[in-house]
């Protein structure tokens, strides 16, 4: 291992500590009495009972002045000052601390509690006791040290360790996954795992990651979606099932997307699109609710109100509020194309009637749904796992709700009927054999479990990263997600 100049120096102390008898990095470590918030919010009656306290946290700030020293140790949830004196502590013990430590090192501390001159909060101690030794100094925020964002993501673990901030980000991204499965356990679904690893990938349009099972001499894919084997356990008998949980997508990356992302799926049993409408915009508002006090959430210098009833509109509707085509009046390819070209719309030309109304939504509605938006009757290519609509079966009954501009969820009620959805899959793989690496496989084993026989059903499937971006105030995807993929360091 190659240290640098600085390295070399802690490492220098680190064998000063071992050569004194000293394990930095020891097996046992003193039974910790408190937290540092915990220390704070109880101090005045600690103090007053004379309470010996042990705490523990990383050294944060130091000064010694002759024969004493104040420090700051920092642990999960806050900060808490320490005070040392050679008469206390003893001779050898205040020389370590002086001439061995270093900002970062982790740090056991006995004593007990005063307030100092200043009115500071502060222990007393009578011993200490190193933990870790730290290495590698810790980034200077003085001198802007660690704010580069790939730097930051690249190694997350000095990315929480140096920024209070980054920790609440991911705080409140634990705090919204507990308030779903709340809202979800409340309501009589059970929390379920499908397998990761499939032998027929499916639920989504979208190209998969490929890996091999050695045993079973089988080429196997790492899932897209949850939702063909979820519906499989409605056709088993559950009413209500969720899974919260990894989807792979081999894709491109950002600000939205990222190839290992989270998903919460619901299927819900004698449901329908409407009815998992109001699912969504009801355990969206909960969490909120639980997490804020609020339905009111501030997003980049703009409120997202979750309160009320969001607004509805059709994919048709919006399509012809924002480019002036109307996508039911042009029903084919050539008839669409010709309305925009008429508009005078800047747009990539599709393959198909569905792909272009959906390039037409991506680049004309899309960006511009910035507060809460249900989507509905999306076109029936584009769904090949939504029933259709009774009155217009070039449509379906899915919708997909949008808000800062991306889609937050997406749903359906579900084709049950399994003729229809072999006529669905045989369609994907024409569209697969033209070119469409995205498009769905047959997948005979679920065909058998429609045949079986599968109630009336509403899906939903929701994007558990992008929805962290409103509730945590950040504009891209990997700031919400601990290790997000990235290039090899030094590729363009």
């Amino acid at each position: 291992m190659e240290l640098n100049d600085l390295q070399q120096t802690r490492y220098g102390k680190l064998q000063a500590l071992q050569a004194a008898g000293i394990d930095p990095y020891p097996a046992r470590v003193p039974q910790r009495t408190h937290t540092l918030t915990a220390l704070r919010e109880q101090f005045d009656a600690l103090a007053e009972a004379g309470t010996i306290v042990t705490i523990m946290g990383r050294l944060r700030q130091r000064r010694v002045m002759g024969k004493s020293a104040f420090a700051h140790l920092n642990d999960d949830h806050g900060a808490f000052q320490v005070f040392l004196s050679k008469a206390d502590v003893g001779d050898e013990p205040f020389k370590h601390f002086v001439d061995l430590t270093d900002l970062g090192d982790i740090i056991a501390v006995t004593g007990t509690l005063f307030t100092t001159k200043m009115g500071e909060p502060s222990v007393h101690v009578t011993s200490w006791t190193m933990l870790s030794k730290a290495i590698t100094p810790p980034p200077d925020k003085r001198e802007g040290q660690f704010s580069d964002q790939e730097a930051r993501q690249r190694q997350r673990y000095v990315d929480l360790a140096a920024n209070p901030e980054v920790r609440e980000t991911f705080r409140i991204r634990a705090r919204l996954i507990t308030a779903m499965r709340q809202y979800l356990d409340q309501r009589g679904f059970l929390e379920v795992e499908t397998p990761v690893l499939q032998a027929i990938y499916g639920g989504a349009a979208a190209r998969p990651f490929t890996t091999h099972h050695n045993q079973l001499h089988q080429d196997l894919y790492l899932r897209i979606a949850t939702e063909l084997y979820l519906k499989r356990l409605i056709v088993g008998g559950f009413d209500g099932v969720y899974e919260i949980g990894k989807n792979f997508r081999n894709e491109g990356v950002d600000r939205t997307h990222n190839p290992e992302f989270t998903m919460l799926e619901v299927y819900q049993a004698y449901g329908d699109y409407e009815s998992i409408m109001q699912l969504t915009e009801g355990m969206i508002r909960f969490a909120a609710e639980q997490i804020f006090n609020s339905t009111s959430i501030e997003y980049q210098g703009q409120q997202i109100e979750l309160g009320g009833s969001w607004q509805r509109i059709t994919m048709r509707d919006a399509i012809f509020d924002k480019t002036g085509v109307d996508i039911r009046e042009c029903r084919e390819f050539d008839t669409l194309w010709e309305a925009i070209r008429e508009a005078g719309l800047k747009i990539e030309r599709k393959p198909t009637w569905a792909k272009q109304v959906d390039e037409l939504f991506s680049e004309f509605v899309e960006p511009e749904l910035i507060q809460p938006t249900f989507i509905t009757e999306y076109p029936q290519p584009l769904s090949p796992l939504a029933k259709r609509k009774v009155d217009d079966p070039q449509f379906v009954e899915r919708f997909e709700l949008f808000m800062l501009g991306a889609e937050i969820a997406n749903a359906f009620s579900e084709l049950n009927d399994p003729f229809d959805q072999e006529q669905r899959f045989l369609e994907q793989g024409r569209d697969y054999a033209a070119g469409d690496d995205e498009a769905m496989q047959m997948d005979e084993d679920f065909l058998e479990a429609l045949r079986v026989g599968m109630p009336p059903t509403g899906g939903l499937g929701i994007g558990i990263d992008r929805l962290c971006l409103l509730f945590t105030n950040q504009t891209t995807i990997r700031e919400v997600i601990f290790f997000p993929h990235l290039r090899k360091q030094g590729e363009e």
